[in-house]
């Protein structure tokens, strides 16, 4: 039988197949790169399937040619997303379709954190994004099966609040990235329970994580990212639905208070971190997002985290 040449390598073999559930949704990936494959454990193995979608694709060709990955430029046209670092690592993602393809340098793909933080995780967030859920800067405590949103800008104490708040009997949900349902009647918050992201200072809170050494991450933060399970007395949730928003304002000094944010003002301050990505699906974001300014909304002024804890609980 005649055999065409393949410039395209659109005959590439990928032998290796997974099913994993970044988030709770279903998604299949093939590569020819077991470092590949233990990179997508490592990232998305601790979630179980939660939600009745149709699977993400995506297919990762590694090849050995390429040196290590720079940060990607990434674009969106219509429902076409690329990543571009260079000629041997990129990525292109259809938005409808939910399926993303990757050529990648064996490199890149020997450098766990970097392939993840960049291509895996950046793509398939990317995607989930453009049809299921709008993805906002901000932790997730629950207390009572109630969620509390925690937002605020780098450095007002997300974190270590909800990690805080968590020891202190609330349950824990997310740190420092929550998603929230876009295809739900009910305001259905999404976290990361099974990890914390945290300063690489925050031995002096949870003494158990003194021992752990902080690493530079690929946005060149210091941090720790240890196991909830290393937290002593938390109490973990995937998903819980939202009752109130807290908007963080960690202080130097002054009497911690809680005070009441109008709908019109909080609608501003969740839109402000989401970036665009086409009329069509910005809409369905703002639509969520108003229903989430039409909560409970509030400011929490605090220099310390028991004074925080304390006023969260009287939510």
């Amino acid at each position: 039988m005649f055999k065409r040449i393949d410039p395209l390598l659109c005959e590439f073999e990928l032998n290796l197949h997974g099913a994993f559930f970044p988030a709770g949704f279903p998604l299949h990936l093939a590569s020819n790169s077991q470092a590949v494959m233990d990179a997508a454990g490592e990232a998305w193995g601790a979630w179980k399937r939660a939600f009745d979608t149709s699977p993400l694709e995506l297919r990762v060709i590694v090849q050995p040619s390429g040196d290590v990955a720079v940060p990607p430029v990434y674009r969106k046209q219509g429902a076409l997303i690329s990543a571009v670092s260079d000629a041997y690592n990129f990525a292109a993602a259809d938005a409808v379709r939910l399926t993303a393809n990757f050529w990648l340098s064996e490199r890149t793909a020997a450098d766990c954190a970097l392939m993840r933080w960049h291509y895996l995780d950046a793509l398939v967030f990317m995607l989930l994004t453009q049809q299921y859920v709008v993805s906002l800067h901000g932790a997730c405590v629950a207390r009572n099966g109630r969620g509390i949103l925690l937002c605020g800008h780098s450095g007002a104490g997300k974190s270590t609040l909800s990690v805080a708040a968590a020891r202190a009997g609330f349950t824990f949900v997310s740190d420092d990235c929550t998603w929230v349902r876009t295809d739900s009647n009910d305001l259905i918050a999404i976290g990361k329970p099974h990890q914390a992201r945290l300063r690489h200072d925050a031995g002096r809170h949870f003494p158990e994580l003194s021992g752990l050494t902080p690493r530079a991450l690929p946005n060149a933060k210091l941090s720790i990212e240890p196991p909830t399970s290393m937290l002593e007395n938390l109490r973990t949730a995937s998903q819980v639905e939202v009752a109130n928003v807290v908007f963080l304002d960690r202080m130097s000094g002054g009497e911690p208070r809680l005070e009441t944010v109008a709908e019109s003002e909080a609608n501003r301050l969740l839109l402000a971190d989401l970036p665009s990505y086409g009329a069509e699906v910005n809409a369905t974001h703002e639509r969520t997002v108003a229903r989430l300014a039409a909560l409970s909304t509030w400011r929490l002024h605090y220099a310390e985290l028991t004074d925080a804890i304390r006023l969260l609980s009287g939510l």
